[in-house]
């Protein structure tokens, strides 16, 4: 049975993820050395507000291991979004391996009451040089000499890039950057 068949999915309400940035230099905990921002865009293209109530991801490593997050909100905010407009924030993951795939949803409410979900497009983390990616379909690919690595599942998702979110601690780029 489908967890999510009582919301509707409103084709005018998409995610984009514009940049993945590998961060070399941030400073993580040992035991998950790679650090990956995400820079996310949630459009709103239909007749009424939407406001977000919580999120879900899903990831899964080079390993295999998957790792479900749940929470309310994003990035301590649960944003409306007017019809036309969009809610852009960035956030980031830590992992003990060198590539991993991500996606996910987004939760919320319509002007009427209506529970909606919206999906976020999979994308893949890959730390630059590393020689076994994960097959996960089609995909572009192209790399900085910075060790920034933009790899889209979906090359209609790429948009330019969202400024950085000065949220909370659940969106804050790590420290050192």
């Amino acid at each position: 049975m489908n967890e999510h068949a009582d919301f509707l999915e409103p084709s005018g309400l998409r995610v984009t993820v514009d940049q993945v940035v590998h961060l070399v230099h941030a400073e993580t905990p040992s035991d998950q050395p790679h650090c990956f921002a995400y820079f996310i865009s949630i459009h709103n293209e239909t007749e009424l507000p939407v406001t977000i109530k919580g999120r879900k991801w899903v990831v899964t490593n080079a390993r295999g291991e998957v790792t479900a997050v749940e929470g309310d909100g994003i990035v301590g905010q649960t944003p409306t979004i007017p019809p036309g407009d969009s809610f852009s924030y960035n956030s980031f993951h830590l992992f003990n391996t060198r590539t991993a795939v991500a996606e996910g949803s987004y939760i919320g409410l319509d002007g009427l009451g209506r529970r909606v979900i919206t999906r976020i497009p999979k994308f893949e983390m890959e730390v630059a040089g590393s020689r076994q990616p994960l097959k996960s379909g089609p995909r572009e690919s192209s790399s900085s000499p910075a060790g920034q690595s933009w790899r889209p599942m979906d090359p209609r998702h790429r948009r330019g890039p969202a400024p950085f979110d000065s949220g909370g601690a659940n969106g804050a780029i790590p420290a050192s950057l």
